[in-house]
């Protein structure tokens, strides 16, 4: 089974959202993959997620500057990704009781290079979403349109993660965590607490199990 895990937007915890589904899955028994295809920056998404939850993952690029993959490796000179190539690659992954989790960069149309995105790797691999979401005024409508584009290209999206849910959250956030299965129509399968990325690895794993998992073909 192969799960795309992308965001609202950037910097709305996909990588800690990706980090608990790899706790949550192995847990529950099953083989897990993580893959990055594009990392952009100083940062290893990557290196996180094995960190906090101890499952080891691939990365297939990594271009210089915090940017969109496509213009970050245009600006360093380096080889964009090719979408049948990178799909192939995560295809040989997948395998009986084995999940693979794909993090994206950014959101669903983020150019991953100058000619496909995250949403046309999902379609290639006829993946499953999971959509991470911030919490905050204004999710509500980055959550919708997210899960109406993946739909218009006939993904199917198995729910809602809350990436960064502050400890003290205000009545806009408060409302939404209600609010958002109704108008995207997929479930939330939780959230994760603000800044739970910086706790040691045994706390975190008990930190992940507020995240339920999907069930396939939501």
């Amino acid at each position: 089974m192969i799960i795309i895990v992308t965001g609202t937007n950037t910097d709305v915890g996909k990588t800690i959202a990706t980090a608990a589904l790899a706790c949550q899955y192995r847990d529950a028994g099953y083989g897990v993959e993580v893959v990055k295809p594009a990392q952009t920056g100083d940062d290893s998404d990557i290196r996180d997620i094995e960190k906090l939850s101890g499952v080891a993952g691939r990365e297939y690029a990594h271009y210089p500057e915090p940017l969109a993959p496509n213009i970050a490796a245009r600006r360093a000179g380096m080889p964009q990704l090719e979408l049948h190539a990178t799909a192939e690659r995560i295809r040989h992954l997948d395998a009986e009781d084995t999940v693979v989790l794909v993090e994206g960069a950014g959101g669903l149309l983020v150019r991953m290079a100058d000619t496909w995105t995250l949403a046309d790797l999902a379609v290639e691999l006829a993946a499953s979403l999971i959509v991470v979401t911030s919490t905050g005024l204004g999710s509500l409508n980055l959550a919708e349109l997210t899960v109406m584009a993946a739909r218009a290209r006939g993904i199917t999206v198995l729910g809602l993660i809350g990436g960064s849910l502050p400890t003290n959250p205000d009545l806009a956030t408060r409302l939404n965590l209600t609010e958002f299965p109704v108008v995207t129509g997929v479930p939330l399968l939780g959230c994760l607490p603000e800044n739970c990325g910086d706790c040691p690895p045994e706390h975190f794993k008990l930190i992940a199990q507020q995240i339920t998992l999907p069930r396939s073909g939501q």
